[in-house]
């Protein structure tokens, strides 16, 4: 009984300062842990399979708020993602701080999420969203980044101010900028002179002397007779720095997106229509758009839905969910037009998925399904040879099938 006492002393004396310094202040731990046993099958790579978290949905991370009063608070967030299957457990995600207001929306400052990410389209209406079968990357049918600027599960805007309006009469709007006026090409991360593709900066946004990256988006809500509709638009611009612009003759990068939904009882249908110019960032083959950051499967870094370095194309996604009591059947699919540019053949590559997830309650559920993209290559240099943006060879671009398989379990916490 005296140990059990000297114990709980102890414990609470460790967490006296924890309670003092957070009064007036909500503290909330959430997170996510997650783990798929996938199978892709490339065509230009051996079939593999394993048990992993390839698409880095597992997460941990606190939000904070505190009441100023006047309807005003202060919010911040930090998040930090990790790998179940690699035991990898250091990838940074939203870190922020901001203000709220009831009257007129909230305020970031600092590493956040892209608004074509997680308000209008992107993310929000793909159920497969952080498996390996999301539409980003090797889906097909939406942009992926490592740069934020896309759908790209594990793609952040570093050192960014986003702002999100209140909904009016259904309407709302959300807007990002990525200031850029710094010596290096990215404020937030110092320079490196080896790399050319970033002219001479390590960052992954932003630009020299007063060039910026930016986004802005809305949407519109409404209930007619049991039909609930969903229209949403967005502009992104991601601006070459100098160095890009003068050594590799590339210009700024330019995305139109348009989209919808439509859900009546237990059905529902979403589409969207993404056009790129001038793929820089954001449309290009990224590590991150192909989950192939120190992925356990390799082969599932195929990029399908990049645009190639400089050029332009479309990209198409739509899709049907049925609610079946506890369980959400899904269908759907795509494809992405890459123009050829220069020598880089033209790419086009058209996917559907289908799968279900099951919920086991409010928190944990089970997901599976299957995913399969075929792509071709034409015009010139259609047989590869050249190493695209990211280090991915010609053999990730190559002409052929890709067949994903997963079954996996979340739980929310």
């Amino acid at each position: 009984m005296k140990k059990k006492l000297i114990a709980l002393a102890v414990a609470g004396a460790l967490a006296a300062p924890v309670v003092a310094s957070a009064q007036g202040t909500n503290v909330t731990i959430f997170g996510r842990v997650q783990a798929e046993y996938s199978g892709v099958d490339n065509g230009n790579t051996p079939y593999q399979s394993g048990i992993s978290d390839n698409a880095r949905s597992s997460r941990w991370g606190l939000q904070i708020t505190e009441d100023l009063g006047r309807g005003l608070k202060a919010n911040a967030r930090f998040e930090q993602g990790f790998n179940t299957g690699s035991g990898q457990a250091a990838t940074p995600r939203e870190q922020w701080v901001g203000l709220s207001s009831a009257q007129w929306g909230d305020v970031k400052f600092g590493r956040v999420q892209s608004p074509f990410k997680d308000f209008a389209g992107g993310m929000t209406i793909d159920p497969f969203a952080y498996t390996t079968l999301q539409a980003n990357g090797a889906g097909a049918t939406m942009t992926g980044s490592a740069n934020g600027m896309g759908s790209g599960a594990n793609g952040f805007v570093n050192g960014a101010i986003r702002f999100d309006s209140i909904s009016t009469e259904g309407f709302s709007f959300a807007g990002l900028l990525m200031p850029g006026d710094a010596n290096q090409f990215d404020p937030t991360i110092n320079g490196n002179a080896t790399n050319a593709w970033n002219g001479g900066g390590a960052g992954n946004t932003g630009g020299k002397d007063g060039e910026f990256d930016g986004q802005v988006a809305g949407k519109y809500v409404t209930n007619y007779m049991g039909h609930d509709l969903s229209m949403f638009g967005g502009y992104s611009r991601d601006n070459a720095n100098a160095t890009q612009k003068m050594t590799l003759g590339v210009r700024t990068e330019e995305t139109w997106r348009i989209g919808g939904t439509w859900k009546y009882d237990n059905l529902s249908v979403v589409g969207q229509y993404e056009r790129v110019y001038n793929a820089l960032g954001a449309a290009t083959c990224t590590s991150a758009s192909a989950l192939a950051a120190n992925p356990l499967i390799a082969s599932s870094g195929q990029c399908n839905s990049a645009m190639n370095s400089g050029g332009d194309g479309d990209i198409w996604h739509v899709g049907t969910n049925y609610k079946w009591g506890n369980t959400l059947l899904v269908a759907q699919g795509g494809k992405t037009n890459a123009d050829a540019i220069g020598t880089t053949a033209a790419r086009d590559a058209t996917s559907f998925t289908v799968g279900a997830i099951h919920s086991l309650s409010k928190r944990t559920s089970l997901f599976g399904g299957y995913q399969r993209v075929t792509q071709g290559l034409s015009g010139a240099n259609a047989s590869g040879g050249t190493t695209g943006e990211a280090g991915h060879t010609a053999g990730t671009y190559g002409a052929g099938n890709r067949n994903t398989w997963t079954v996996g379990m979340r739980h929310n916490f």
